[in-house]
């Protein structure tokens, strides 16, 4: 078993890329962007069906997110993150009912701020998948601290904002160039046709987890499509200008090079048209049909990453005027590094992430694509049970929310990882690799795989998206499943 870079799953695709980048032109952003190259693999996509990855920037408190509540777990976890614990009276409000009660009584309850989502998951729409994050293949507590890497290899540059970022959106370390959610969107192109630009979106700027061999990230900003103004809007107050200006970066040109770099701003000219006409007219139609508000209202504002999943929501309302079918979204928020200032820094993220997520689902109910929808939560990493003082530090395997119709909500999934920083000698201590930091017990892999199986993607064509997916599995199903069961 080894470490596989995905953009290296086969020489062809590497060539295939190479050759399609070397056409755009390196020097225009817009090329990475909005190039439709080549013709995709496809999968049987009936119906519409969309995920939205809700990246969480900088490392999220997982033990201060999902908190242990019953009195045995919560007196071991207040004991040892001590000044930085939640109070387990503040936590009253949020604590989770499952259908199905976890062994040995375990309770677990949501941050004070997050009640949205415990609303949510209490009834049915939301499940949390408990310790996730990267992994080549199973590995213990013992060969972690091992020396044996070739049977037993680690995730590279552990700890590290950007690296584990990149790792989770694509299985390799920071300046890799294919993500899982592009390869997912090269099996979506053609089920979407004339609207392959916007199989995968991006509300939130660049992000390897949308780039594919094919797919590549269409970026729109949370007010809609970027214009290239001096086409679109008078320069200086002129119009001759703008027409001269529009000829100048439009019009076919002899030289190769002149000729791509003026077709993708076609492209782009054309994508940025179709995307603000079709968000404008939907949304006044979806309007018109409930008769007494408009959909996206409940959606705020004030929040960023509300204003993010309010175009996702807008863009998906107008999926038939896009020509779509399958797509996905990437929105994100910043924050959560909180070496320091925990619980104030922290209140603040999840009520935004709990109110915009909750709103967003909402949203989705109301245009009546709820089952068709599905958001889930990534992060670099979980951190550290144990506090630094006013903080916690970095650690590896978190837990996450999925949420949307299609859900199997008011359920855990994966193992709940006991309340331990021990030395390693005692069972429990086998959860993590010191001061709490969680070794997961869930893989990115198993968990991107469900949410693929889901989307459509074929279990044949898995292995090309998730290289680390085949260390899962048989013959070790009961403890590694390659589906989690929560879609």
């Amino acid at each position: 078993m080894h470490f596989i870079q995905p953009e290296k799953h086969t020489r062809r695709a590497f060539l295939r890329r190479s050759a399609q980048l070397a056409l755009t032109g390196a020097a225009l952003p817009t090329a990475l962007n909005l190039a439709a190259m080549g013709e995709a693999a496809a999968f049987n996509a009936t119906g519409y069906k969309a995920l939205v990855c809700v990246f969480l920037n900088g490392g999220n408190d997982n033990w201060n997110t999902v908190v242990p509540y019953d009195n045995a777990s919560y007196g071991l976890y207040s004991g040892v993150r001590g000044s930085i614990a939640l109070g387990q009276s503040e936590l009253a409000n949020t604590v989770l009912a499952p259908a199905t009660g976890l062994s040995g009584g375990r309770q677990f309850a949501l941050h004070p701020a997050m009640t949205g989502l415990k609303d949510l998951f209490n009834s049915g729409q939301a499940a949390v998948q408990f310790n996730v994050g990267p992994l080549v293949v199973p590995v213990t507590r013992v060969q972690y601290e091992g020396s044996n890497r070739a049977l037993y290899p680690l995730p590279p540059k552990l700890f590290s904002h950007n690296d584990q970022q990149s790792v989770w959106q694509s299985s390799s370390p920071e300046g890799s160039t294919i993500g899982w959610g592009g390869n997912m969107g090269d099996l979506a192109l053609q089920s979407n046709g004339g609207g392959s630009l916007f199989t995968c979106v991006s509300i939130t700027g660049n992000a390897v987890f949308l780039s594919g061999d094919q797919a590549l990230s269409y970026q729109i900003s949370p007010k809609g499509a970027v214009k290239i103004r001096c086409v679109t809007d008078n320069v200086y107050g002129s119009s001759a200008v703008k027409n001269a200006m529009r000829d100048l970066v439009q019009q076919s040109r002899s030289e190769a090079m002149e000729n791509e770099y003026n077709r993708v701003t076609q492209r782009s000219v054309a994508a940025e048209g179709s995307i603000n006409s079709g968000i404008g007219p939907t949304a006044a139609a979806a309007a018109a049909k409930t008769g007494e508000f408009a959909p996206f209202a409940g959606i705020p504002d004030n929040n960023g990453l509300a204003a993010q999943l309010k175009m996702v929501a807008r863009l998906i309302a107008a999926r038939s005027s896009l020509s779509t079918r399958r797509q996905v979204f990437f929105v994100s928020i910043g924050g959560f590094d909180l070496h320091d200032n925990l619980l104030a820094g922290h209140v603040t993220n999840m009520t935004r992430v709990s109110e915009a997520m909750t709103a967003f689902y909402k949203t989705t109910a109301l245009l009546g694509v709820a089952g068709d929808v599905t958001a889930f939560t990534a992060s670099d990493f979980g951190r550290t049970l144990t506090s630094n003082g006013d903080g916690s530090d970095h650690g590896w395997g978190g837990h996450h929310f999925v949420v949307g119709g299609a859900v199997k909500g008011k359920a855990f999934y994966g193992a709940a990882p006991p309340v331990s920083v021990g030395n390693g000698s005692g069972l429990e201590d086998q959860s993590h690799v010191g001061q709490g930091r969680l070794l997961p017990s869930t893989s990115v892999d198993q968990y991107a795989a469900t949410l693929g199986r889901w989307f459509g993607v074929e279990p044949d064509d898995m292995a090309g998206i998730l290289p680390n997916l085949r260390n899962f599995g048989a013959p070790k199903a009961v403890d590694y499943p390659v589906n989690l069961g929560f879609l």
